[in-house]
């Protein structure tokens, strides 16, 4: 079985300031690096991580070509990465001391994506494997329908959240991921429109799985945070890959809140996805 991901891959500049800056205001951040991200990306190495083989569809641009080495690097399958010349995605991170962080984010080649290109990341998944997907790449409603068509299990991250990505792929998709927000704003621009199951992160207070009428709650883990960025795609990249290994439910659950509980004690976002032995470990300390 494997886990493959049309996804995004962004270079993300972070920036450590002392507060999040106000409307109009011009501060001095306290140290600057970068590193590979994008929901997509971020997704794939949590998920590659965390014991699955993952395959990861995507573009980089000009000045991107370290990106896809640096996911390659974690062990994610590259090979339908394109590159193309718009320009490399890229995300300008601010984060403070209490680890709260703010995101301005610039597609580049992510949005440059065809159906052609889903179908070429798919060519070789087979039935039964996991498929995600994020708001952050074109060509989501074509990978989502190619991925029900080969009898994929498809989840799709409804973020950054737009209602109609969401409305436009929900006819093919098995499983919706959002924060509570992003469950809000569903709820509010659908109503009661019937859903398939989803999973809703509740940031430290863990995480909840409808499904066929029934719940999962799982509570988070207490830990120290140091930066949140990235928390929520290393919950679904684990996510996946435990489901890819057939865990039930509680199970797959608790594995995915325990590793975005880890993601979140070590700064950066692909960089600080926890391996699967360090996950394993921290459960059975619990």
């Amino acid at each position: 079985m494997a886990v493959f991901n049309l996804g995004s891959i962004n270079i993300d500049h972070f920036y450590e300031v002392a507060h999040l800056p106000a409307p109009g205001e011009t501060i001095a951040a306290k140290t600057y690096r970068t590193g590979l991200g994008g929901k997509g990306a971020n997704q794939s190495v949590a998920a590659a991580r965390a014991g699955a083989k993952v395959f990861h569809g995507g573009a980089v641009g000009a000045g991107g070509e370290w990106a896809r080495a640096a996911l390659g690097s974690f062990g994610v399958d590259t090979s339908n990465v394109v590159k193309l010349a718009e320009p490399s995605g890229h995300a300008v991170i601010c984060v403070d001391p209490d680890a709260e962080n703010s995101i301005v984010i610039v597609p580049g080649a992510n949005r440059r994506l065809t159906g052609a290109d889903a179908e070429a990341a798919l060519r070789f998944a087979k039935v039964g494997d996991v498929l995600l997907l994020q708001n952050e790449t074109s060509a989501q409603a074509d990978a989502a329908r190619i991925g029900r068509e080969k009898g994929l299990f498809v989840i799709y991250s409804a973020a950054p959240f737009d209602v109609r990505a969401v409305q436009a792929v929900l006819p093919y998709i098995d499983m919706l991921v959002m924060n509570e927000v992003e469950a809000q704003q569903l709820h509010e621009a659908l109503g009661a429109a019937e859903l398939p199951q989803t999973v809703i992160t509740l940031g430290a207070r863990g995480a909840v799985w409808c499904k066929s009428g029934s719940e999962i709650a799982q509570p988070g883990f207490e830990v120290g945070p140091i930066d949140t960025t990235g928390a929520g795609d290393c919950f679904t990249g684990a996510l996946a890959a435990a489901m890819d290994r057939g865990l039930p439910g509680t199970d797959v659950l608790r594995f995915a809140v325990a590793a975005s509980a880890l993601q979140v004690t070590k700064p950066g976002t692909a960089a600080a996805m926890p391996g699967l032995e360090e996950i394993q470990s921290f459960l059975n300390d619990q």
